[in-house]
């Protein structure tokens, strides 16, 4: 492998953020200040370097978290203890939307420009940062502002995130936010207003019925022992007593089916991984929820962390994995903070470790932040993220039940499905299943957001109507559309709110369940600005990987551009050259990125009669 270095320096504030991480260099050709060992022509520990190149992800954020971007001379640093070509470095460190690799300052803004906070008056925020702070990009008042997909706060539209670097980084919401709220949280996030409680988020809290979201705002998320008096680790122990086989059986006879979206039978997916003879095997929690509109898994991880933690340790029993990754998307400093905190506690406290309870399981979970890319949300993009590599979806097969993780079998979920496995081990499979309907067991999380009076986390029985659900929010007065599943799904007419809430009923009325979005749009909304920003945001978040997605992607934002403001005749050969985009992207795209791409777009056009 020839890896050729810049002539870059790094400062000592990289040096030192690398440091941390990774510890002290060894020898120059590491990168050590030793004078005794310049002959950089031969290298010691080139294997052992390369096998650690996972934490090329962990090292971009260290220096990124330290200076603000990540300089040649940092990035370079990085790549030569690691032993990655700097060019491979380099095109990591420019795939994630939270790293520079530009001079910029150590303050940044990120304002959420997406689909609920656009129907709640980010517009408005943007200007007045305008006024107040500059252009987008420019940094010329010390902090710079860019505006952002989802930050996943829409209970809470228009949401602003304040990041600081330094050698204490610091993190600031703002939601709702204002331009004079965001610009004062830049100037000193520290001084920012209080996060409201994860419950806020919540507006059932204290209902009966409710099993997910029972304990938030009832624990104290820092608590292990608070924690352990609501019920916590009743179901690790439960687990022990059935066995690996048994887990799996419990969880196949409750019919959990995942709650990502593709509603793949986890029972199955366990009980692959568990039979492959290939070792070690790997579970990952997927926390990236970057779909616009969700925000369910969030709330969990802040206001009940243990609940996650101990799903994920009786996942790895089941499916005889000792190590879990937890996939953290980067926009969510408090869940990290809380996760960080429930990790090392249920650590010390014999929850995780060599010996999980005395039972003689080993089990530990490791936390990796993501860095502002929707692709990896899908599973196998997620491997290549955690591994240092461009989070870019792999073909399949093979399956990541035989071939996933650093080459090994894993099993991924995502938050909501591992936490349902609590009350299924607690209450029985099939007390468990007694609840939804046949094909749709269990309880779902509904992240109802848009243009109504109580947004937030709802949690209802699979069956239950869209219509009912919207009662429980508040709908307004004038509905216009729902778009269910996010920039993903598909749009819903204000007479067809009586479509059960169900993976199986809302297929058969053409749309999709999804991830649980339920945006609310009201006769207000600009419906032509909408479609644009989701063809904005599929384009941008494209990994490039495939052509049919690259180029469809493109091809649909600029046809919507040219459509916005026609109708009729005028419209009709852009929209005919949209579905012929959309059905190749959805034939021929490698990942469900690309394949969902024109789900909203032509249900916006055929249900909702955009552009007629």
């Amino acid at each position: 492998m020839d890896l050729r270095f810049g002539a870059g320096k790094p400062t000592d504030e990289e040096r030192a953020a690398v440091d941390a991480l990774l510890g002290p260099p060894e020898s120059a050709w590491e990168g050590a200040d030793d004078r005794n060992d310049t002959d950089l022509r031969w290298a010691r520990g080139g294997r052992e370097a390369r096998e650690r190149r996972e934490l090329l992800l962990p090292g971009l954020h260290a220096l990124n978290d330290r200076v603000g971007w990540i300089s040649e001379g940092g990035l370079d640093y990085l790549c030569r203890r690691l032993t990655v070509p700097p060019a491979e470095g380099y095109g990591v460190a420019t795939f994630y939307a939270m790293f520079a690799v530009k001079p910029r300052p150590a303050t940044v803004v990120h304002v959420c420009t997406d689909l609920a906070c656009a129907a709640r008056g980010s517009a408005r925020v943007c200007t007045g940062l305008e006024r107040d702070l500059g252009p987008a990009g420019s940094a010329g008042s010390g902090a710079v502002w860019q505006p952002s997909p989802c930050l996943g706060l829409c209970e809470r539209a228009p949401a602003a995130l304040t990041i600081r670097a330094g050698g204490a980084p610091q993190a600031a919401v703002v939601a709702p936010a204002t331009a004079e709220a965001v610009a004062d949280a830049a100037s000193a996030p520290h001084d920012a207003p209080a996060e409201p409680p994860a419950a806020a988020a919540v507006p059932q809290t204290g209902a009966d019925g409710l099993v997910l979201l029972r304990r938030v705002g009832v624990v104290d998320p820092g608590s292990l022992d608070d924690y352990r008096t609501h019920g916590g680790y009743a179901a690790l122990r439960r687990a022990f007593t059935l066995g690996p086989a048994g887990v799996i059986r419990e969880v196949t006879e409750a019919g959990l089916v995942g709650r990502g979206g593709a509603a793949f039978p986890t029972g199955r997916k366990w009980a692959a991984t568990a039979q492959q003879p290939d070792h070690p095997h790997y579970l990952v929690c997927n926390a990236d929820e970057s779909e616009p509109g969700t925000f369910k898994d969030r709330v969990l991880m802040e206001g009940d962390p243990y609940a996650l933690i101990e799903a994920m340790t009786i996942a790895g029993y089941a499916t005889g994995a000792h190590r879990g990754y937890l996939y953290l998307r980067g926009e969510y400093p408090r869940a990290l903070r809380r996760l960080r905190t429930a990790v090392d506690r249920a650590r010390a406290r014999g929850f995780l470790g060599e010996d999980v309870m005395g039972h003689g399981f080993a089990f530990d979970i490791e936390i990796r932040r993501g860095a502002g890319a929707y692709i990896c949300g899908e599973e196998t993009a997620i491997f290549n993220s955690i591994e240092g590599r461009r989070g870019e979806p792999r073909s399949k097969p093979p399956f990541p039940v035989e071939k996933g993780l650093f080459g090994k079998p894993t099993a991924v979920n995502n938050v909501e499905t591992l936490v349902n496995v609590l009350p299924i081990l607690i209450e029985g499979a099939q007390a468990y299943a007694r609840t939804g309907t046949g094909t749709s067991t269990g309880t779902k999380l509904f992240c109802v957001s848009g243009t109504v009076a109580r947004p937030g986390v709802y949690e209802l029985p699979f069956g239950a109507t869209l219509g009912e659900l919207l009662e429980l929010a508040g709908p307004p007065e004038t509905l216009r559309a729902v778009l269910l599943g996010g920039a993903a799904g598909g749009f819903v007419r204000p007479d067809e709110l009586d479509v059960p809430l169900t993976f199986e009923g809302t297929r058969a009325a053409g749309t999709t369940l999804g991830s649980g979005v339920v945006l609310v749009l009201d006769d207000s909304v600009d419906l032509p600005r909408i479609l644009l920003r989701i063809a904005e945001f599929f384009r941008d978040e494209s990994c490039g990987q495939c052509v049919p997605c690259r180029v469809g992607t493109v091809r649909q934002e600029e046809a919507l551009h040219r459509i916005k403001g026609r109708t009729g005749a005028a419209a009709a050969g852009d929209i005919a050259l949209l579905r012929e985009v959309g059905q190749a992207m959805r034939d021929a795209s490698i990942c469900g990125l690309g394949q969902t791409a024109w789900n909203a777009v032509e249900s916006a056009i055929d249900r909702l009669g955009a552009f007629k």
